[in-house]
């Protein structure tokens, strides 16, 4: 299952090469790059905006945001993929299975939330980053979320 992004922005059709760019073009192209490697069916778009930029692509089942806030060191990369939507029977379950899944089954991701859903998560500063560690943080949370979505809508039910 698939859900919204808590905060909906206007998107624009992705493109490669998009040169009009005032963060570190490096970030951007490696972030576009994995997008291309990942998405399925010409889905990737962008958002670009004062605040950095905005991708949303499918992937298998989920839809994966990325975002990338400015290009100094102190600024983030954050991934996240939206899983369900609460509320859900046995709410109370779902978390405990949520907290054994982050104590080591979902890497340098983890299960949150944000506003009223279950989102697959990681965010990293730019202060060192490298291409392997970009495409390594948007792969797991995108495969994570994919493996994780429909067993938790059949296990937990909306209500």
């Amino acid at each position: 299952m698939t859900t919204d992004a808590p905060t909906a922005p206007a998107f624009s059709a992705f493109s490669d090469g998009d040169s009009e760019t005032s963060m570190t073009a490096g970030h951007v192209e490696v972030i576009e790059t994995v997008i291309s490697s990942l998405e399925q069916e010409g889905t990737a778009m962008v958002n670009h905006s004062e605040d950095g930029y905005l991708w949303k692509f499918k992937y298998g089942t989920v839809d994966v945001f990325v975002q990338l806030t400015g290009e100094t060191d102190d600024d983030t990369l954050t991934t996240w993929s939206p899983v369900h939507k609460l509320p859900v029977q046995n709410e109370a379950d779902m978390m405990r299975r949520l907290l054994e899944l982050n104590c080591g089954g979902t890497f340098e991701a983890c299960f949150g939330l944000l506003d009223q859903n279950v989102v697959v998560f990681a965010s990293r500063t730019l202060k060192d980053i490298n291409a392997s560690e970009i495409s390594r943080l948007m792969t797991i949370v995108a495969s994570i979320a994919d493996e994780n979505d429909e067993v938790l809508l059949k296990d937990y039910p909306a209500t």
